[in-house]
């Protein structure tokens, strides 16, 4: 089987009469692409960032970002107040985001012991995915806004592989920290706060604000809710190829 990677450069390149069927592309930049006459039958696609403002996303002509957004909000009670701009309104999209991921570790408890760090098709397991959320708090509240450095050990940065299984009672006790890091924040925050400059954690020389670095982490809770809930249904039935 034929495998691409980063060092591959395929900006630009014509698939003609290509057999892509089954082909799996991960963390790949398709912005852009062009298909024409293609067979997109069971196609499955992830693109977290067709909910960014501007998303867009045509099939047969049909501009279809807006509805996957809207769907997604009515499916995620509570999802669509990620992007809150006032003390209050962060306040209660915090106080949702928590309630979400309380139901979900309620879920989790009540499914065999090894469900929390098993995998589907390579994803993060639900462990996994708590101690990246663990790492992005880190990142865009204790650094950006608090300007600490202390990040937790247990803390997964994005695209990391990580074969360790520590206690989930470990994990958990460092996502209630970061929680309560960020809960604590947004308890305490003004208006005139959330339009504080702040430095970007990636790219120091971007401008960010208080109020985008909690957008951040409320679009991250979601989208990672969303997977974390997406491979725990599939668990749940039965229907799993795990992978690390």
């Amino acid at each position: 089987m034929a495998k691409f990677g980063r060092s591959d450069d395929l900006v630009g390149a014509e698939f003609v009469e290509a057999n892509l069927r089954g082909a799996r592309f991960v963390e790949c930049d398709l912005s852009g692409a062009v298909m024409r006459g293609v067979d997109l039958q069971g196609a499955d696609l992830d693109a977290p960032w067709l909910s960014e403002p501007g998303g867009s996303l045509k099939v047969n002509g049909v501009e279809v970002a807006a509805y996957v957004d809207g769907e997604l909000n009515r499916r995620f009670p509570g999802r669509a107040e990620r992007r809150a701009k006032d003390p209050d309104g962060l306040r209660a999209a915090w106080a949702t985001v928590e309630q979400a991921w309380a139901d979900a570790l309620k879920r989790v408890e009540s499914m065999p012991e090894p469900t929390v760090d098993a995998s589907v098709d390579g994803e993060w397991s639900f462990a996994q995915t708590l101690r990246h959320l663990v790492h992005a708090s880190d990142l865009w509240i204790g650094r950006s806004v608090l300007g600490r450095e202390d990040f937790h050990p247990l803390g997964l940065s994005y695209l990391a592989k990580d074969d360790t299984t520590p206690p989930f009672a470990d994990v958990l006790a460092a996502r209630e920290s970061r929680v309560a890091m960020v809960r604590d924040l947004i308890a305490k925050v003004t208006p005139e706060e959330l339009d504080t400059s702040r430095a970007n954690p990636h790219e120091p020389t971007r401008a960010e604000t208080t109020r985008s670095c909690l957008h951040v982490i409320l679009e991250e809770e979601w989208e990672h809710y969303r997977f974390a809930t997406r491979d725990l249904d599939t668990l749940a039935a039965g229907q799993v190829t795990t992978g690390s």
